[in-house]
């Protein structure tokens, strides 16, 4: 999987250091947990439900419904300050824009806006595997080792991010190469770790079957001529 070829070489695989600086930018279909806070602290607006005492199973169902997705167009919804595009805002400068809109209502509003989706998948030696990224700052490392970790049948030197349309070729196999390839990983990221291949394994797995029915044939034959 993911091999380069004639229309994609090794000239066209982006710098690692390109993908390091920027801060990811929400867009259409994140969704969205709000906390809103007056006075610069005070709780004003409860999303999930926190200060509600024993809601049992209610709160869990509630509290999904106050998610706010980011529509095709970046606009989302929010209860009292309406209609907002967010999209190719950071979080940093859309908490800002919703604190602003709220200070319209309640003086000194502190906003808290986190992302629920996101997430990168990570193929290969591994296996298929969805991982969330609970932070904004989340490392390859932090993915990888929430796979399950490089086994002796991955190709710690050979692993592939890919991002749109940029390839960033990363080298774990020394410690010079994970230092100068040290990434925060994007939601979205396809993560594709190269795994060894064993031809003569691969042989043995598909003549496996030939070779149980020779064996059950000669075992025939050995029983029918000792009869």
């Amino acid at each position: 999987m993911f091999k380069l070829d004639d229309k994609f070489t090794e000239e066209d695989l982006s710098k690692v250091t390109e993908a390091v600086e920027s801060n990811y930018s929400l867009r259409p279909n994140d969704a969205l947990l709000l906390d809103v806070f007056t006075n610069n602290g005070e709780r004003l607006v409860d999303p999930n439900l926190e200060m509600v005492s024993n809601p049992g199973q209610q709160q869990q169902l509630f509290k999904d419904n106050f998610q706010y997705i980011i529509q095709s167009d970046g606009m989302v919804t929010f209860p009292m300050i309406g209609d907002m595009k967010l999209a190719e805002m950071t979080l940093f400068e859309a908490e800002k824009a919703i604190a602003k809109k709220f200070d319209q209502i309640y003086k000194g509003s502190f906003i808290k806006l986190r992302i629920t989706n996101r997430r990168v998948f990570v193929l290969g030696a591994p296996g298929g595997k969805v991982v969330p990224l609970p932070n904004e700052k989340t490392s390859l490392i932090e993915v990888l080792a929430s796979s399950e970790g490089l086994d002796l049948g991955a190709k710690a030197q050979n692993i592939k991010v890919i991002r749109g349309e940029s390839v960033y070729r990363i080298n774990l196999s020394t410690i010079s190469g994970m230092k100068e390839t040290n990434m925060s990983v994007e939601p979205g990221d396809v993560i594709y770790v190269e795994p060894w291949r064993r031809p003569w394994l691969e042989t043995l797995r598909d003549i496996s079957p030939a070779l149980s029915i020779v064996s059950s044939v000669l075992t025939l034959i050995v029983v029918v001529q000792n009869l």
